[in-house]
């Protein structure tokens, strides 16, 4: 699992990563900009997305356009993510595509960016619980990776579909009912199953004794 300060294998990021950007151009100057675009390969294991629902397919190609700010404390990152998703629809399971477009924003603190909004009071315990839910930057350097990947997952649909429609597939023979419409199957109640094979079993012996003659009948007719 990737850590919140995205670092590689070996503790340091790596400037080649696509995913890795390098803020020096602002200089910690307060309320320098930064504009970019960047198109990079979805990265994988584990699904840039919703494993085993829906997610971008590794490899593919995400578009970014992301906005640096410096501010006092570090480097403000806003943007957009699009991609392509694939998944399969949860009523029919058969396959569908989502366009994605996750809109994201954090903050990476410089590391020696000064606490003056702490309380003095706040105990070394409590002090390393909040950097544990904080991103920062490493030589200049972020990597966006962990971020990207939670606003994908949030901007996917939990549980996708072909269309808000879809009929999905009959519960008894999995058949696709949107390509059938007319499709049924008679549904006998098991409570009246045993009362329906005695009446028919009733209705079989009444046709048996219309089939032949009363007794005393024939007793008549032979005198």
């Amino acid at each position: 699992m990737i850590s919140k300060a995205g670092k590689a294998l070996n503790g340091h990021l790596d400037h080649r990563n696509p995913l890795v950007f390098d803020t020096h151009e602002l200089g910690r100057r307060p309320g320098a900009m930064k504009r970019l675009s960047r198109s990079v390969e979805a990265p994988g294991s584990p699904v840039l997305g919703i494993d085993g629902v829906i997610g971008v397919p590794e490899g593919a190609p995400v578009e970014l356009d992301l906005r640096l700010e410096s501010v006092m404390e570090g480097v403000l990152v806003t943007g957009t993510a699009r991609a392509t998703a694939e998944g399969e629809c949860v009523r029919c399971l058969e396959p569908l595509t989502v366009e994605v477009a996750a809109d994201f924003q954090e903050m990476f603190s410089y590391p020696d960016a000064d606490d003056r909004g702490r309380s003095s009071a706040v105990e070394p315990a409590d002090d390393a619980e909040d950097d544990e839910d904080r991103f920062f930057l490493e030589d200049g350097l972020f990597d966006l990776e962990p971020m990207l990947r939670d606003a994908v997952v949030l901007a996917l649909p939990m549980q996708p579909v072909c269309s808000e429609d879809c009929a999905g597939l009959c519960s008894e023979c999995g058949i696709r009912l949107d390509e059938n419409p007319d499709h049924h199957h008679d549904a006998v109640d098991i409570r009246w199953a045993a009362l329906q094979g005695l009446a028919e079993t009733v209705q079989d012996g009444e046709k048996d004794n219309m089939g032949g003659a009363e007794p005393g009948v024939d007793e008549k007719q032979e005198k």
